[in-house]
């Protein structure tokens, strides 16, 4: 490949990637046609991308991006990004990795940083963006509301005794 050609597709992946740090490896090199097809047809429905590319390119460009990928990058390589969150990503493609045996999660770059398969799993298990928001959330508006119910028990506890008096009162 001439250097020309080499800058073109640097350029190419580089476009394609926009700016993105979270990105998974996976080798789908042994899946069949069929099996790749579905597989690339589903990312594509929930807005993942994916990008087969030479190793070289795609370390140069990366790691320009600021991306690591450590020792990921040997063998056929795939780039996954996109979808909701890396989170969330890595969950489908692992969730796909079990479905079709060929298909192999080789790594992940998050914030930079890289990871190895086993680091992908754990990431898959943990919670994504849309879960922390709502822990988030309940643990925010937890206090508030065990202060109202603090609040409101003895004023309830006082209301329903003056009522008990009342009653006698009035019998």
């Amino acid at each position: 490949m001439s250097k020309y050609v080499k800058e073109m597709v640097m350029q190419d992946i580089e476009s394609r990637l926009d700016g993105t740090r979270d990105v998974l490896i996976v080798d789908s090199s042994r899946m069949d046609a069929i099996s790749d097809n579905g597989f690339r047809q589903a990312m594509q429905e929930k807005n993942v991308h994916l990008l087969t590319v030479k190793n070289s390119l795609a370390r140069k460009v990366l790691g320009e991006a600021g991306v690591a990928l450590g020792e990921v990058l040997k063998g056929p390589s795939t780039l996954v990004w996109g979808g909701e969150d890396i989170v969330a990503l890595s969950k489908e493609i692992t969730k796909w990795a079990k479905k079709i045996e060929p298909l192999q999660v080789k790594g992940a770059s998050v914030e930079g940083q890289p990871l190895d398969t086993k680091g992908v799993e754990k990431l898959s298990k943990s919670p994504g963006r849309a879960e922390l928001i709502s822990q988030i959330a309940g643990l925010i508006l937890s206090p508030g509301s065990q202060l109202a119910g603090a609040l409101l028990g003895p004023g309830g506890k006082l209301a329903g005794c003056v009522k008990a008096v009342e009653e006698k009162a009035e019998a």
